[in-house]
């Protein structure tokens, strides 16, 4: 399976987004699928996973509230909304499957597999 993530761009602060990460060539419904973000600079952060069937979310503390997950397996994408942004949400977002399959969903990114390429997200103050 091959993962893309959409949806990034320049946005201003207080603005929203949502990204989109896609599979293709294979099945997808059986992983869950987190999000991470890489600042310039910085390491490459957990942002938020959603679990293989969709109903155990999992957030970083400083996008609760203000981030969700979703996913719809029928066509194979996982989604992150992304609301009241600021500047330090600027990072490109990646997308990853889980290395195995049924779990709900990890912060280590050592435990996804498949990586997309990433997006890169742009918040102005």
């Amino acid at each position: 399976v091959q993962l893309q993530a959409s949806g990034g761009g320049l946005v201003q602060a207080g603005g929203s987004l949502r990204l989109s990460c896609a599979a293709s060539g294979g099945t997808l419904s059986l992983y869950s699928v987190g999000w991470f973000r890489q600042a310039p600079g910085k390491e490459r952060e957990f942002v938020g996973a959603t679990s293989w069937g969709g109903g155990v979310t999992n957030l970083a503390d400083s996008v609760k509230g203000r981030f969700t997950i979703s996913r719809d397996n029928a066509k194979k994408t996982a989604d992150l909304q992304m609301n009241s942004l600021n500047p330090e949400d600027t990072a490109v977002y990646y997308c990853a499957a889980d290395r195995l399959p049924f779990r709900s969903g990890s912060q280590d990114r050592g435990e996804y597999e498949i990586w997309g390429q990433g997006t890169k997200v742009t918040v102005s103050s």
